[in-house]
């Protein structure tokens, strides 16, 4: 039977080629799918490949019950129902560090044009328009940035940000350790009233939606920078139009949008449109051929790994397991409901049909389990019904000894 991969968004060739080479048809679209459309194309798909503009929802993941994993070739897996994937047995995966260095690039790029204010300099000499005045433009050395969100990206951003001189504050709802000569801030509310640049890398968890606003911009020194390069949902854009309007706000670049076109050439509406100083980039943080690539081999490569052995190394939502390959001529995927006993259960089935266990590998996270088991060539479908049959199986597949 043939087994096919979708990969939407203009994901980069070479997730394709490593696919066709793991034996898959590969179908790709260069734009994202809406649900409905979604639906139609997933019928029939073992492997999901997205990037942040498609929408993997329950009513998708109902539609498609042949899909053994998504992968999300970006940071975010916001756009995924991951308890929705997970009780259905699908495996979710995306890139947490390939594209890190061209988002902290592009930050710093915007951080010293807005500085130096760029926008209206180019804006101005394509309307014909000579203007030399260093009024308002300044270097960023000895500037004060603002991390929020200490992560990858902003712990790197950090590092750098000092390599350019300057002095670098942070806040994160977790303890993390500064780096070089940052300096930890207990309170957000500390940090705004400490610098004169902001720039926000948090994550997609829904807790974080609206989590910059009027309070948070009112409490920003004046004529400070603010950038955005994580969510849309995160800031209210018509709370930053505002501070923009008044100068409260020197300059603004921001790279991702509540809402944001589908595909290339659909109209981009944004309150932002039109103000000066103010950066509007498509959502193109990791939008470099070199994190394309490392994109696309990394989930390429999860992907192929987890449908040809059940590797669920860096999986999002489902146990990390990776059983190496061993004598057996067959290997079972068992995901369960984490209770007691199962371990036992599953081995009492096998040992029932007189099936012998090669190698065997367990783990749990939260409320799921999932077991590697390699077993000899003797068995029958009874054994796999019976252990489908278990009231704490979610999904059970056999996979060819690796």
């Amino acid at each position: 039977m043939t087994t096919r991969a979708l990969l939407l968004e203009n994901i980069h060739p070479d997730a394709s080629a490593r696919l066709v080479k793991a034996g898959y048809q590969v179908d790709t679209l260069p734009r994202a799918l809406d649900e409905d459309e979604l639906i139609e194309a997933v019928r029939d798909v073992n492997l999901l490949g997205i990037r942040s503009g498609t929408q993997v929802t329950e009513r998708v993941l109902a539609a498609a019950p042949g899909l053994e994993a998504v992968g999300a070739f970006c940071i975010g897996v916001n756009q995924i129902d991951l308890t929705a994937a997970s009780k259905r047995g699908v495996a979710v995966f995306n890139a947490p560090f390939s594209n890190t260095r061209s988002v902290v690039e592009l930050a710093l790029a915007e951080i010293i044009a807005m500085a130096r204010r760029l926008p209206e300099k180019t804006a101005q000499m394509h309307a014909g328009h000579w203007d030399k005045s260093a009024a308002g433009s300044h270097e960023v050395r000895g500037r004060k940035l603002g991390i929020v969100g200490y992560g990858n990206i902003g712990t790197q951003l950090s590092v750098l940000a000092e390599n350019l001189g300057m002095s670098v504050y942070f806040y994160d709802i977790a303890d993390k350790l500064a780096l070089g000569n940052a300096r930890r801030c207990s309170t957000l509310a500390e940090l705004l009233e400490s610098v004169e640049t902001v720039t926000l890398h948090v994550d997609g968890r829904d807790t974080n939606r609206g989590f910059f606003g009027e309070a948070e911009f009112a409490m920003m020194r004046p004529r400070s920078l603010f950038l955005n390069l994580c969510r849309g949902f995160v800031v209210d854009h018509a709370a930053l139009r505002r501070h923009i309007e008044s100068g409260h706000i020197s300059g603004a670049a921001i790279d991702v949008f509540p809402e944001e076109p589908k595909g290339k050439g659909d109209e981009f509406v944004s309150e932002l449109r039109g103000l000066p100083n103010v950066i509007l980039t498509p959502h193109i943080g990791g939008s470099t051929e070199e994190a394309q690539q490392d994109i696309g081999e990394f989930v390429a490569g999860k992907l192929a790994d987890y449908a040809t052995t059940g590797a669920t190394s860096l999986s999002v939502n489902l146990p990390e397991i990776a059983l190496p390959a061993g004598s057996g001529t067959h290997r079972l995927v068992h995901l369960h409901r984490n209770v007691p006993g199962v371990l036992a259960a599953v081995n009492r089935v096998l040992a029932d049909h007189g099936v012998n266990v090669e190698g065997q590998l367990l783990r749990t996270r939260d409320e799921f389990g999932y077991v590697l088991t390699d077993i000899s060539a003797e068995y029958s479908e009874a054994v796999l019904a019976e252990l489908r049959a278990m009231p704490v199986t979610i999904r059970l597949r056999t996979l060819p000894a690796p």
